[in-house]
């Protein structure tokens, strides 16, 4: 049997790039806003373009930010893309306006400090050797973002805990972000993966072998 992967559908996204990638990778993919469909998949992707405040207010039409929550308690895989990694941490502030996020990692999402915004077209990338999504890419790949905000500080403190320290991929525009995190059952990147061309392809693959 293939390995069953769901696309969350909450109104944000660029949900028919994203499933065709994930075909690519062999995975069947259902796009879907149906709770148990999105529960009992594989691995769940959560998408997500614009701004923080509309995504949630999408999000929690569908209770996604529930589905999330259940899925992790579970030991279930999500990645989150762009926004939909953003929207993983605690709060986002756009425009002066600050937005409740679904708080599986702690701290903020804001404005990049750079000169020139959006952060618009291909950036390298400083994985740690550790990684999986990054495994077998060269230190030189490219992959394509598009965002104004992102979290530019890690806040978790795994420091005399039993867990495992999350995995940091940084990125660098005006300034340090997270451009991925790999913490157990939860991933994300603030890059696009399925606008990535080859690099991007074989991201998502790491990620759905490890389903």
């Amino acid at each position: 049997m293939s390995t069953n992967v769901a696309i969350l559908d909450y109104g944000s996204g660029n949900l028919r790039s994203a499933q065709r990638a994930l075909e690519r990778t062999g995975a069947d993919v259902t796009v879907t806003s149906d709770m148990q469909e999105a529960l009992n998949a594989d691995g769940l992707v959560v998408p997500g373009v614009g701004a923080y405040e509309a995504c949630m207010t999408g999000l929690r039409e569908v209770r996604g930010e529930r589905i999330i929550g259940r899925r992790l308690a579970g030991g279930r895989p999500v990645l989150g893309i762009c926004v939909g990694m953003q929207i993983l941490f605690e709060r986002g502030v756009e425009f002066g306006v600050e937005t409740d996020g679904c708080a599986e990692w702690p701290g903020a999402v804001t404005q990049l400090q750079a000169t020139v915004l959006p952060h618009m077209g291909w950036n390298t990338v400083q994985a740690p050797e550790s990684s999986i999504l990054f495994d077998g890419l060269d230190a030189d790949t490219r992959f394509y973002f598009v965002h104004s905000y992102a979290a530019q500080t890690w806040e978790m403190d795994n420091v005399g805990t039993a867990l495992t320290a999350p995995k940091l991929t940084w990125a660098d525009h005006g300034g340090p972000f997270l451009a991925a995190v790999e913490n157990g059952p939860l991933s994300a990147t603030q890059f696009h993966p399925e606008k990535s061309g080859d690099a991007g392809a074989h991201l998502l693959l790491n990620w759905v072998r490890g389903l």
